[in-house]
C-alpha cells in the first residue's frame, strides 16, 4: 500500500474529506518532491502537488503519484480553484503548521468552505519507516560513523572546536552527505557540560572532555551521535561518568523493544543516573524519533511520553551527565526498533573512553 493510500485511509477514519499539506517534509514523504513552497491536496480520488514555475521541471522527474498543478496567484489560490470543482465542503489543514496570518488568507479564499484543524496526520505514518527509508538511515549513519574515526585521527590540542567542526562537516560532505543534520557541536572542557555547545572560538587543550554530536542527511534522511573523548587523561570523576553514562546507554539498548513506551525507557535512564548520585546533572529527555527530521515521532522520551514503540520505529539513545565548571559526558547511539528488540545503527566506538 502507497503512502498516499495509507494517508487516504487515515482521513477516511477521521471523517477528513480533504486535507491540505504544507510541512516541507510531510509534502517529500508523501510526493517525492523535494522543493519548497509547495503544498499538497488530497481528497478521496485527487491528489495534487501544488508548485509554481521554478519547480515544474523538478517536479515532472520526482513526482508520479499526484497530478502537478501550477499556480501563479498563490498556493491558497490554487486550493480554492480546485476544490470549487468539487462538492466538498470541509478542508482539514495541517495546524502546526500555519501561522496565524496564514490561516486567516486561507479562510479568506476559502469563504465557504469549513477548515479543520489536524496534528500529526501525516507524521504519524513516518514514524515507521519502510525498508528503502530504513537503507537512506544506515548510510547516513555510516558517514557519520566514519567521519568519528576520521576525527580520533585529526583532532589533537591546539585546535579551535570551530576548525574541528569544519573539518567534519566537509569529511561528510565529501562522503556523499547534503548537509549537517543540524549545527555541529564540539563541546571541550567545561564547554562540554553544555548539552548544546556548538563549536566555538575556544581552543582544545590538554587533559579535557570533548563532546561531538553531529549527523548529516543523506538523501533527505538523517543521522545523530554523540560522542566524548578525552585529549590526554583526565580525572577519574570524569572517567567514572563516562562508565555510568556507557552503562545506561547500553541499558536502553537492551530494554528498547516493541510495547515499551518512550516514558519507561527515560524513566529507566534517568533511575541508573539518580541512584549513582547525578540526577540533577542529567536534565533532558533520553532520546527522540529521527527520520526526514532530526526530531520527529515517536517523539521526545520525557516521562510524559506513553507511546509505545514499534518495529520500524527509529529512535535516539543519549544519556548524559554535564558537571558545570568541570565537563560533561554525552553517548548517543541511533536504535532501529525490530520485531523481538533493536538493532544499533550507529557502530562508532564507544566501549572505553578513548584517550588522543
Amino acid at each position: 500500500m502507497s503512502r498516499l493510500q495509507r494517508l487516504r485511509e487515515k482521513m477516511a477514519v477521521a471523517e477528513l474529506p480533504a486535507l491540505l499539506i504544507t510541512n516541507e517534509k510531510n509534502v517529500t514523504y508523501l510526493s517525492g518532491f523535494t522543493g519548497d513552497e509547495s503544498a499538497l491536496l488530497v481528497t478521496a480520488d485527487q491528489a495534487a502537488l501544488i508548485t509554481d514555475s521554478r519547480y515544474v521541471a523538478q517536479a515532472k522527474q520526482q513526482v508520479t503519484e499526484f497530478e502537478l498543478v501550477m499556480q501563479t496567484k498563490g498556493i491558497f489560490a490554487s486550493v480554492a480553484e480546485l476544490l470549487a470543482k468539487t462538492d466538498l465542503n470541509s478542508l482539514g489543514f495541517e495546524a502546526d503548521q500555519l501561522n496565524y496570518t496564514e490561516y486567516l488568507q486561507l479562510q479568506k479564499v476559502l469563504a465557504k468552505i469549513k477548515l479543520q484543524p489536524t496534528t500529526e496526520m501525516v507524521a504519524q505514518l513516518r514514524e515507521i519507516k519502510d525498508a528503502h527509508e530504513i537503507a537512506l538511515l544506515k548510510q547516513a549513519i555510516a558517514i557519520t560513523d566514519a567521519c568519528f574515526d576520521h576525527l580520533l585521527e585529526f583532532v589533537h590540542a591546539g585546535q579551535t572546536e570551530l576548525e574541528v567542526a569544519a573539518e567534519m562537516e566537509y569529511f561528510m560532505r565529501k562522503n556523499g552527505a547534503s548537509s549537517s543534520s543540524f549545527a555541529t557541536i564540539v563541546a571541550s572542557g567545561i564547554r562540554s557540560a553544555w548539552p548544546h555547545g556548538i563549536a566555538s572560538d575556544k581552543k582544545i587543550a590538554e587533559h579535557e572532555l570533548v563532546t561531538f554530536d553531529f549527523g548529516c542527511y543523506y538523501q533527505g534522511y538523517t543521522s545523530d551521535i554523540t560522542r566524548t573523548i578525552a585529549v590526554g587523561s583526565v580525572t577519574q570523576e570524569l572517567q567514572d561518568i563516562y562508565q555510568l553514562v556507557l552503562d545506561t546507554n547500553q541499558a536502553v539498548v537492551k530494554a528498547t523493544k516493541p510495547g515499551v513506551t518512550g516514558g519507561e525507557i527515560n524513566q529507566l535512564a534517568h533511575g541508573m543516573i539518580d541512584r549513582a548520585g547525578y540526577g540533577a546533572n542529567f536534565g533532558h529527555g533520553t532520546g527522540h524519533g529521527i527520520g526526514l527530521d532530526i526530531h520527529e515521532g515517536p517523539g521526545a522520551w520525557g516521562k510524559y511520553n506513553q507511546q509505545a514503540l514499534v518495529s520500524g520505529n527509529v529512535v535516539t539513545d543519549e544519556p548524559g551527565i554535564y558537571l558545570e565548571g568541570l565537563g560533561g559526558v554525552r553517548i548517543e547511539d541511533d536504535l532501529l526498533v525490530t520485531t523481538t528488540g533493536c538493532e544499533v545503527l550507529t557502530q562508532a566506538p564507544k566501549a572505553e573512553l578513548l584517550v588522543i
